[in-house]
């Protein structure tokens, strides 16, 4: 259901929301171009700075952070968000409202000309991945605290909702899957899980300190699969490689011609990659859905009152409805996120049958 909802939003998204553009008026009576697309992926991207909850023009500012031709230049965001131009020694910044650098910091040449300096400011998406790492430092030095303080007595309220979920990911994800494993690649796995499913649920949030679209951003997922892809082939054993250079499988289909290798190595590429495209595309689409079902309301804003009150009743409740579901598609996807890492990472450290049995009979003759 969510699939078939989020592929109908897809076309709707690019057929339909395009062509349309509202004019809305101000108090003044001044006519103001309202595009929904324009305001969808405004909300999907990053920014300087963080907007304030039903005030749409007005932004909490971040640190810009340059290096331009003439050093470095530090300021705060709102200097330059309202278009005019900012100066800043003897450089100029602004962010232009089109062109190739639209959105962005540049610097004004003295011919007129833009460019672009090294940026590393503490944008929108930045600020959040702090906040989510800080969230996942939290939640297990509590649950370390506690039990250094405690022993044995199980946390309560917030603590022992941490714990029950480190117990459900490792006792139900980890410990099956990598077995002797478990201790070496749990934290990282663990980790992984809480770091995404705080960023899911930042997300979903409209105020500070949510509202950054991090999960459904491409650049961060691909990151995330990145380290599942470096983990599994570091640690990757001499079974591991040799499965895939010299695969168990027929010789004609090694060789003269490698075409199973050929396909095993390209299988390397391919599951990061997916691990990529399934958490954006979930995450992305659920976003998606909950601002157009909102924009809905100010789209058939031009057909009366009667329309628009209609649209807005369904509009909200089905915009509820949409995050609700968001919530537990959250902790779904950071869960499948961790088991397919999982499942990968036990790929890359199998240490074959030959040295399962002799591992079985060298402990076996340590029990005896």
């Amino acid at each position: 259901m969510k699939k078939i909802a989020v592929i109908v939003t897809f076309i709707f998204v690019s057929l339909f929301i395009p062509l349309i553009s509202v004019a809305a008026t101000t108090a003044d009576g001044t006519e103001i171009e309202f595009t929904p697309k324009e305001i969808i992926f405004e909300h999907l991207g990053d920014g300087y700075g963080w907007e304030v909850p039903f005030d749409h023009h007005h932004r909490i500012p971040l640190p810009v952070i340059l290096f331009g031709e003439d050093g470095f230049h530090c300021f705060m965001s709102s200097k330059v968000t309202d278009g005019e131009p900012y100066r800043d020694g003897d450089a100029t910044f602004i962010i232009p409202k089109d062109g190739q650098y639209k959105g962005k910091v540049v610097q004004l040449m003295a011919d007129g000309s833009q460019y672009r300096p090294w940026d590393i400011s503490i944008t929108k998406n930045v600020c959040e991945l702090f906040i989510a790492c800080l969230l996942v430092m939290w939640s297990v030095f509590a649950v370390g605290r506690w039990h250094r303080r405690e022993m044995y007595k199980a946390p309560r309220k917030i603590r022992g909702i941490i714990e029950t979920l480190i117990v459900f990911v490792y006792d139900g994800v980890i410990r099956p899957t990598l077995g002797d494993r478990s201790k070496k690649f749990g934290p990282f796995l663990l980790t992984v899980f809480f770091f995404i499913l705080y960023l899911n649920l930042l997300g979903l949030m409209v105020v500070f300190p949510g509202g950054a679209n991090l999960t459904g951003n491409i650049a961060v997922t691909l990151v995330l699969s990145i380290f599942t892809f470096l983990v599994t082939n570091i640690f990757g054993t001499k079974h591991y490689w040799k499965e895939i250079f010299w695969p168990d499988v027929p010789l004609w289909l090694k060789f003269p011609i490698p075409i199973m290798p050929i396909i095993e190595l390209f299988g390397v590429f391919t599951k990061p990659a997916a691990l990529t495209i399934r958490l954006f595309a979930n995450m992305m689409g659920g976003h998606m859905i909950v601002i157009v079902l909102t924009l809905f309301i100010f789209i058939f804003a031009a057909f009366g009152p009667a329309v628009t009150g209609v649209t807005t009743v369904f509009s909200v409740l089905f915009s509820l409805f949409m995050l609700l579901i968001d919530v537990l598609v959250s902790f779904i996807q950071a869960y499948v996120f961790t088991m397919l890492s999982t499942m990968f990472i036990s790929f890359g450290t199998e240490r074959g049958h030959d040295s399962d049995h002799q591992s079985a009979h060298e402990t076996s003759k340590q029990i005896a």
